[in-house]
């Protein structure tokens, strides 16, 4: 008993019991939105408590502050745009696909896509599943789901944005990446529906702001 303590280093030995990843994978998808939301209510409490300090070396550094929270996707914006719903080919088509089955599913760099070509058309605010995109949001695919600020999210994927719905429709349609997405919209039956909204909401993006980046591994002596 003592030798499989040592030998597992404190990690799990029996690790059938996680065969199932997608639950696994939906139970910390779970956790990590009550700590969002968490994060959320501790950041009202630090702006509550800011607008009672009366400094004007502070307040000078809080109007700073505030002119950058809407660039930075820190303010709500709401406001007329456009929708765009993005979806795997129909199962009977993913099975047929065979060998090209990766053909039928939709990847990060299909959303990735749309949202660039939005922000090309001058859109004021963009969501993908309801969560704001910032300057410092990753798209990541995790098998045929799609890691967003740590939550994962299955298709259909919803991405909105906040703008003049022509020049959006316009910057869409003029997008190469986006055109090869339609051709195989056209040959794998993906799913893609674009339409005008009247009234898109993109909520302010309440979390962490910090850059993660790799670092150069140090070098050690031969």
């Amino acid at each position: 008993m003592v030798t499989s303590a040592v030998s597992s280093g404190g990690t799990d030995l029996r690790a059938g019991r996680y065969s199932d990843l997608s639950d696994l994978a939906h139970d910390e998808s779970t956790r990590l939105q009550d700590l969002h939301a968490e994060v959320a209510a501790l950041n009202a409490d630090i702006t509550r408590l800011s607008d009672q300090v009366h400094n004007p070396a502070y307040t000078r550094l809080e109007r700073q502050v505030r002119a950058l929270q809407d660039p930075a996707g820190l303010d709500p914006v709401s406001g007329p745009g456009v929708e765009v719903t993005l979806q795997d080919a129909p199962a009977e088509v993913r099975q047929q696909a065979g060998n090209q089955v990766a053909n039928a599913i939709v990847h990060q760099q299909d959303i990735q896509a749309v949202v660039n070509a939005l922000w090309a058309g001058d859109a004021k605010a963009v969501t993908l599943q309801g969560q704001r995109v910032v300057s410092t949001t990753g798209i990541k695919c995790v098998g045929n789901t799609v890691l967003l600020h740590g939550v994962t999210y299955s298709p259909p994927y919803v991405i909105s944005a906040v703008g003049n719905p022509t020049h959006l429709r316009n910057s869409l349609m003029g997008s190469a990446y986006v055109q090869a997405y339609l051709q195989a919209v056209g040959q794998y039956q993906l799913g893609w529906d674009l339409r005008n909204k009247p009234k898109v909401e993109a909520p302010a993006y309440d979390g962490s702001l910090d850059m993660r980046y790799a670092r150069p591994a140090s070098q050690t002596a031969n």
